[in-house]
């Protein structure tokens, strides 16, 4: 089945055999660098204020004033607990649900369609109503980041363990597995590499759900310095905020990178799915 799936997605290292790896980040660099110079000629060469769009070199100096200061470890800290918590929080659900909906058509054509329902309502809409039921502190951007990660872990987990080849499970069933082994010893495997889509999907997901909790009402965060820099007219240290939170981003889609490779290390299924992501 992974060859299925490799087959039908494009190879990148041998349609480019020439883009070695050291090659891949000499280019990612110099894609970094150009961004970055027509960043910087455009700003200075129209004149923009920084006020309303400063350049590179002002926002490097406000990163390192942020850092310097020591005033955005509390607001990291806060950002950090609620995307790991609402993360876990939604993934063991999200999985759960998936593995009960996989396996059953029934719990699938009663429960499924409310939790799409549920998951076409804007969570930016109901976050007000989470801020209102569970309070100003983080408790409410947990659940809201819960919201936004369960239904990627959801989804891939029902697709994964219905990939599981019918064969080997009418194999199993002849003899006399139980629907417990069955689904430890042939769904679970051949679920894992989309449940860890899943979870790439979500972890990024997750920053994006802790800081809509705190843009609606916080009392810490990185939302929250978000806002407090943007009532004092200061872009420049919004930027930096931002790219503090690219970084959270890019570090947990890495890190749920190379766990999956340790976890899933008998299918290249997950490189492929994790691609687009």
């Amino acid at each position: 089945r992974a060859r299925r799936m490799n087959a039908a997605t494009p190879d990148f290292e041998s349609s480019a055999p020439w883009l070695t790896p050291l090659r891949r980040k000499a280019l990612i660099a110099a894609v970094f660098v150009a961004v970055v110079a027509t960043w910087q000629l455009v700003v200075s060469g129209l004149n923009v204020s920084h006020l309303i769009f400063p350049g590179p070199a002002g926002v490097a100096r406000s990163v390192y004033e942020t850092f310097r200061s020591g005033e955005v470890w509390p607001h990291l800290g806060v950002t950090l607990y609620e995307i790991l918590a609402g993360f876990a929080l939604g993934a063991i659900a999200g999985f759960l649900l998936g593995a009960l909906i996989g396996q059953s058509a029934l719990l699938e054509l009663v429960l499924y369609p409310y939790v799409v329902a549920f998951q076409t309502v804007p969570k930016v809409a109901v976050a007000p109503l989470f801020v209102l039921w569970f309070g100003f502190d983080t408790t409410s951007k947990v659940v809201i980041t819960a919201t936004i990660v369960f239904f990627p872990v959801l989804a891939n987990t029902i697709v994964g363990l219905r990939s599981a080849p019918k064969d080997q499970i009418d194999l199993m069933r002849a003899f006399t597995a139980s629907p417990w082994h069955v689904f430890r010893m042939v769904r679970l495997p051949h679920a894992l590499p989309y449940v860890f889509a899943g979870l790439d999907i979500g972890i990024v997901l997750a920053v994006i759900g802790a800081i809509v909790g705190e843009f609606v009402g916080a009392q810490a965060g990185l939302g929250y310095l978000i806002l407090q820099r943007n009532f004092s007219m200061d872009a420049a240290g919004m930027f930096a905020v931002l790219l503090v939170l690219s970084a959270i981003g890019i570090a947990l889609h890495s890190l749920m990178k190379a766990i999956a490779r340790r976890v899933v290390f008998w299918a290249d299924a997950f490189t492929d799915l994790s691609r687009g992501t």
